[in-house]
């Protein structure tokens, strides 16, 4: 299978495994952790996931104006909470990374900050699309300009990363290069050693400071 088809169905799945967590667990009153755990094992029984390329990160309350290096204290769900979950199964050696957002309640500000995400997502992918040369950092200003037009604030220090067979590449140390963020000033659509274009994953992750909630939606940039 072709690395954009591949990396397409992995999402394909990802987007599955989220609708079952929707259905089945995300419910007031257990914490980040026992959700954590639940998750874990509904994506081995029942999509057979047995390899998380990074830590399952599932943020909720105030924890969600954390970013993604951060580990902020157990919480429990409340029922008027907002939470976000950001997954990185592994599906047959395939890479995906996928977030979403979720709200319990009526909350209208936080019913807002959910809905806000994806749009902001598409306009930053479309100035991608728009611009053949655009590197790490444009893209990344690009998303905090757009979060800051919609009243928010962009609460990570990237907005994306590249993604693939697992282990995608990396470098030891290098937190640039392979990353949407200031200081790479390398084009996105460049290629590997091996000749192969680099694929790559585009994150959101709103905040607003003053009502202390955060948001996030990630998905696949390059492949459609």
């Amino acid at each position: 299978m072709q690395p954009e088809a591949a990396l397409r169905t992995a999402q394909h799945h990802a987007q599955a495994l989220f609708a079952d967590i929707e259905r089945t667990l995300i419910r007031p009153g257990i914490t980040e952790s026992t959700l954590n755990r639940e998750i874990h094992a509904l994506a081995a029984e029942k999509f057979g996931v047995r390899t998380h390329w990074h830590k399952r990160v599932i943020r909720a309350g105030a924890n969600t104006l954390q970013p993604y290096n951060e580990n902020p204290p157990d919480r429990v769900i409340a029922p008027d909470d907002i939470l976000f979950i950001d997954l990185g199964p592994v599906f047959e050696a395939w890479e995906a990374d996928f977030g979403r957002t979720f709200v319990l309640g009526d909350d209208a500000r936080k019913h807002q900050l959910k809905n806000d995400l994806e749009p902001i997502f598409h306009a930053a992918r479309a100035r991608f699309e728009a611009l053949p040369d655009i590197t790490g950092a444009e893209l990344y200003d690009i998303a905090c300009d757009l979060a800051r037009a919609n009243g928010w604030q962009f609460g990570g220090r990237i907005a994306g990363h590249t993604v693939g067979a697992f282990p995608h590449e990396t470098i030891p140390g290098d937190r640039i290069s392979f990353y949407i963020t200031r200081g790479n000033h390398l084009p996105l659509r460049r290629r590997n050693a091996a000749g192969a274009p680099y694929h790559w994953i585009l994150e959101i992750h709103l905040v607003d400071k003053a009502h202390a909630i955060g948001g996030f939606f990630e998905q696949l940039l390059t492949v459609t």
